[in-house]
């Protein structure tokens, strides 16, 4: 099962929901998944499709019990390659179909003429309960959540530039940053940060997603970090490796170009103390001198010792 099945599974449980507030989720899940018919005789009908058998029982369940609006559903093979089975709720009765878009503010008729009318009502975004309803209702028509251990990304698919918009502001409104884009004829509110995405299931009632959500983030953060660690941890062995390597060529250079014993004393023991100990530390050469002498101080030795390397080289 999806992580995105998961949470609108869970969303779907939340059905201790009063009239207004269903209300408001029928109105964005009619939005942005239902189509209206006109028959003979102006004679309306309204279907609402989806891929998930749980949002199908959860709109038949609030059309019989909250509006006393009976439906038929119709199971479909889908032509997608997922080949799942599509949903259509179908309210078939002209009478029904008028009450229920106009009870959700979706159609407006005056004198006999009819027009849709797809903005969000200031009765549902000024208030509190009702706004969170209606995210759930848009989430659940038209909502997408990808796989939180590949990326972070939740999205609602519209239909209209200005309702998406509409949405985009009304989730903006919990401190949120969801952005508007258009992906061929629809129009995509989006989220794309993982902490931002744990608060919008908040929003919408999906605790149990939110807690894997986050557990998953809790992890993955974990992993990041233990890898930039290892990262710099062998960087710095690879650095630790090379300059010992290039010291002990400088070394064998200049033993073999004039011989060890031609150096200082301070720079002679610590020339020899590399070559017996190619694997050791700074930190640990210095231990070994007598007297000793800091991390800081060999390596100030080695370099004076590459610098006669170097200088002879040149001479070559």
């Amino acid at each position: 099962m999806s992580f995105s099945l998961k949470v609108k599974n869970e969303v779907c449980r939340y059905s201790d929901i009063d009239e207004e507030e269903a209300i408001a989720e029928l109105s964005a899940i009619m939005k942005v998944s239902g189509t209206l018919m006109l028959g003979g005789n102006r004679q309306f009908s309204f279907k609402i499709i989806t891929e998930n058998a749980a949002i199908a029982r959860f709109i038949f369940k609030i059309l019989k019990d909250i509006f006393h609006i009976h439906t038929r559903i119709l199971v479909k093979r889908s032509n997608s390659l997922k080949k799942n089975n599509v949903y259509v709720i179908m309210i078939t009765k002209d009478a029904d179909v008028r009450f229920i878009l106009k009870k959700v503010g979706l159609l407006k008729e005056e004198e006999d003429v009819f027009s849709l009318d797809y903005s969000i009502s200031k009765s549902i975004s000024e208030n509190e309960k009702l706004k969170k309803a209606y995210i759930r209702g848009a989430f659940l028509g038209g909502g997408s959540i990808s796989n939180p251990e590949k990326t972070y990304h939740l999205e609602f698919v519209t239909h209209d530039n200005d309702y998406a918009l509409d949405l985009s502001k009304l989730i903006n409104g919990y401190g949120l940053s969801s952005k508007v884009i258009q992906r061929k004829s629809s129009f995509i509110v989006y989220i794309k940060e993982g902490e931002q995405i744990v608060d919008l299931l908040n929003i919408i009632g999906a605790h149990s997603s939110l807690l894997e959500l986050e557990n998953i983030r809790i992890m993955k953060e974990m992993r990041n970090n233990v890898n930039r660690l290892v990262n710099c941890e062998t960087a710095n062995l690879s650095k630790t490796v090379n300059a010992a390597v290039r010291q002990m060529e400088s070394i064998k250079l200049i033993q073999k170009e004039i011989g060890l014993s031609r150096l200082p004393e301070n720079l002679r023991d610590i020339a020899e103390l590399r070559l017996n100990y190619p694997d050791e530390s700074l930190k640990e050469l210095g231990e070994m001198l007598n007297p000793k002498v800091g991390k800081s101080g060999v390596n100030h030795r080695l370099r004076r010792i590459e610098k006669i390397a170097d200088e002879l080289r040149k001479e070559r």
